[in-house]
């Protein structure tokens, strides 16, 4: 080949300086992503292969109809970089705000829900609603964080703390997935027992419940979409059940209507509330939705792409969250028209809870105790689904684990089968199960800080998100909202353990217990803030 002329040469060099600061400042808006290419790709565990991601059509451009060119729309779209809202693409994003929405609606909801109909009538409906909004408002977030990034809240607290913290955060995020777990796999088993008419006892319900997790989740080997169409059926399947009750028991409407709008408190529903809004916040969801969010192909180096899978991504998520809403609207409203103001209302539970229902509102075309024990049965089933699911992104992406899924599954399924089964066996009463239930309760209130402080503080940060993190008001919103739902925990571990705790010894170790988890709670909100670098600067000036 002749060599170039000298003049070429030296334009070629110039205008490949010149375009080098350009290219420099258009990489630095967005986080800095490892590339396909990369062998690093080989030796880190990643929530999607590239494989089973789906392709949504989302180009290097914004899309554009044929008529569109025509008429010059695309050239005005493009200039503006804001694409066309599209149903079918939105159609293509449905899917993981769906399987979010499953730990708004999983057993351990539906007792906080019937509870506080049967104690509080519609009064916390407001409550609910308002619960609900800052659930969706923390999905959102951790949306933000797996689309803008391509990886998951568990995989960025890896390379985000040092390693005892991480360790600490992996072992309360298994904690609170394995509390979460038993209370799903307890509500399938006494909805497998119900419609079984006590023929099958609370353990074969359980071992019914882990073996029928393994046929579904297999499903994900055929693709993706196949998995979140099971889904769709077991919420369709819970949506139908429940406004079914809802018709049939004829709740007062006007009632319904101003508990959503008027709020309204009493020291003798407090409980309730705290109940109603500490079920909103499932630890492991956080870390799920992160995960699930990459199961469609977006390049994080794009922005325009990852602006629109926010787009969509969001859409769906509010939508979904109104279904879940609805659902629990349902719950709250047939429990309040059948029990509130009753003797019974303080006894009703998840176990006994059909049973109270058919002696109320009898048998009709169906009876209401079947109806029960299948919309309990789908919320069962689907929420075990997603925490076995949220289980094997934790434990990859703490431990970064590069197993195989139906390994990983196994392993995160023996966590909460094991002690479900021993559960099973000692606590197959309505009275135990209620015990262990708040138990439960507790140890999932104790781990929400672990769950929501890293994700604040990663999408706050630019390193991490680039062009994409939160301003300055939305951090002020979700802190405020993340000091609410925590001081709204801690009351509920306060009234709990000052009930449950007597005796010296005990009041002792609960105290340096307390002391650890605020210590750690403290740390990690401190090294997510600038306050640390601001106390230094200005310990610094004063002796200066």
């Amino acid at each position: 080949m002749a060599p170039l002329p000298a003049a070429a040469a030296a334009a070629i060099a110039t205008a490949s300086s010149a375009a080098t600061p350009a290219d420099d400042e258009a990489h630095s808006l967005l986080p800095s992503t490892p590339s396909d290419e990369e062998d690093d790709d080989d030796l880190e565990e990643r929530a999607y292969e590239a494989t089973e991601k789906v392709i949504v059509s989302i180009s290097d451009f914004p899309d554009a109809d044929d008529d569109e060119e025509e008429s010059g729309l695309a050239t005005s779209t493009a200039a503006s970089g804001i694409p066309p809202f599209s149903w079918r693409k939105l159609w293509l994003f449905t899917g993981p705000g769906f399987l979010m929405s499953i730990a708004f609606l999983d057993p351990g909801n539906l007792e906080g829900d019937l509870q506080a109909g049967a104690v509080a009538g519609d009064t916390l409906l407001w409550l609910l609603l308002w619960a609900t909004s800052m659930g969706l408002l923390v999905q959102l977030l951790a949306a933000r964080v797996g689309v803008a990034t391509g990886r998951h809240l568990a995989e960025l607290c890896r390379d985000e703390y040092p390693s005892w913290a991480r360790r600490a955060l992996w072992l309360m995020a298994e904690v609170a997935m394995v509390g979460a777990d038993i209370q799903e796999v307890i509500g399938s088993a006494i909805a497998i027992k119900i419609l079984s008419r006590g023929f099958l006892p609370l353990w074969a319900g359980v071992v019914i419940t882990a073996l029928d997790c393994f046929i579904f989740l297999s499903l994900e080997n055929y693709g993706v979409r196949k998995l979140e169409a099971v889904f769709a059926i077991l919420i369709a399947t819970m949506a139908v059940s429940f406004a079914w009750m809802f018709t049939d028991t004829k709740p007062n409407m006007k009632n319904l209507f101003i508990g959503i709008l008027v709020p309204k408190l009493s020291s003798r529903t407090i409980r309730q509330a705290v109940g109603v809004v500490g079920c909103v916040i499932m630890p492991h969801n956080v870390f799920l939705h992160s995960a699930l969010v990459q199961s469609r192909k977006i390049d994080p180096n794009k922005e325009h792409q990852v602006r629109e899978a926010l787009r969509y991504y969001s859409i769906e998520s509010t939508i979904a969250l109104a279904v879940s809403f609805m659902i629990n609207l349902f719950v709250t409203t047939v429990f309040a028209k059948g029990f509130y103001g009753t003797k019974e209302a303080g006894n009703i539970g998840l176990e006994n809870a059909g049973q109270y229902l058919q002696e109320k509102f009898g048998g009709g075309f169906f009876p209401i105790l079947y109806i029960w024990g299948i919309g309990l049965l789908a919320a069962g089933q689907s929420s075990t689904i997603t925490g076995t699911y949220a289980g094997q992104f934790i434990m990859g992406g703490f431990l970064n684990l590069k197993l195989k899924k139906w390994i990983r599954s196994l392993i995160t399924r023996s966590f909460a089968i094991v002690p479900t089964i021993i559960v099973a066996f000692f606590f197959d009463k309505s009275d135990s199960l209620d015990v262990l239930n708040e138990w439960l309760n507790v140890l999932q209130s104790i781990q929400i800080p672990f769950a929501l402080i890293p994700l604040i503080t990663l999408v706050s940060k630019e390193k991490v998100m680039g062009v994409f993190k939160i301003g300055r008001n939305t951090q002020a919103v979700t802190w405020t909202v993340a000091t609410l739902l925590i001081t709204i925990n801690g009351y509920l571990l306060l009234d709990f353990f000052s009930s449950e705790i007597r005796g010296l010894l005990s009041g002792s170790i609960l105290c340096v217990a307390v002391l650890a988890y605020a210590s750690f709670v403290l740390y990690l909100i401190l090294r997510g803030t600038e306050l640390p670098n601001q106390i230094i600067t200005t310990i610094r000036k004063s002796f200066s």
